[in-house]
């Protein structure tokens, strides 16, 4: 249904409207300190960018190299309406096509539930990243 409104982008292209939505949910949002959010993996990342029907950007995530997944975030007027479905059914195609055996995220506890809809299982105990409640979860693609 969103398929055609997820994108994938470039980070040199697309930095301002990516660190944007980023900053909007989790600086702004969650208070996560600025020196925490970025880090030198945006420039090899591969980024989604989720846009709205009317065309602006609401959110966005990335996947490592690796498979890890991260900075998945939709701009909180947009939250449950599928958008972050959408990325996630996205960033596992992106992952099949390359290759990747197991995806893995550290989820904020209260989106648990989010990412066990699409098979995800808790690995481990909780932590706290960034002041935030966090489990790491992992996804074994077939």
């Amino acid at each position: 249904m969103f398929s055609q409104q997820i994108h994938i982008v470039n980070w040199q292209d697309q930095a301002p409207v990516l660190r944007a939505i980023r900053e909007s949910v989790f600086i702004h949002e969650q208070q996560v300190p600025v020196e925490l959010e970025w880090d030198e993996f945006d420039e090899i990342c591969l980024h989604i960018l989720a846009m709205s029907p009317q065309g602006e950007p609401i959110g966005t995530a990335r996947l490592l190299q690796d498979g890890y997944i991260g900075r998945m975030a939709v701009l909180k007027e947009w939250r449950g309406k599928g958008f972050g479905s959408a990325m996630m059914l996205r960033l596992l195609e992106e992952s099949r096509n390359q290759g990747t055996k197991e995806v893995v995220l550290n989820a904020q506890t209260s989106a648990i539930g989010f990412y066990e809809r699409f098979g995800f299982k808790v690995t481990g105990e909780e932590f706290i990243e960034a002041g935030i409640p966090h489990v790491r979860m992992i996804l074994w693609l077939s």
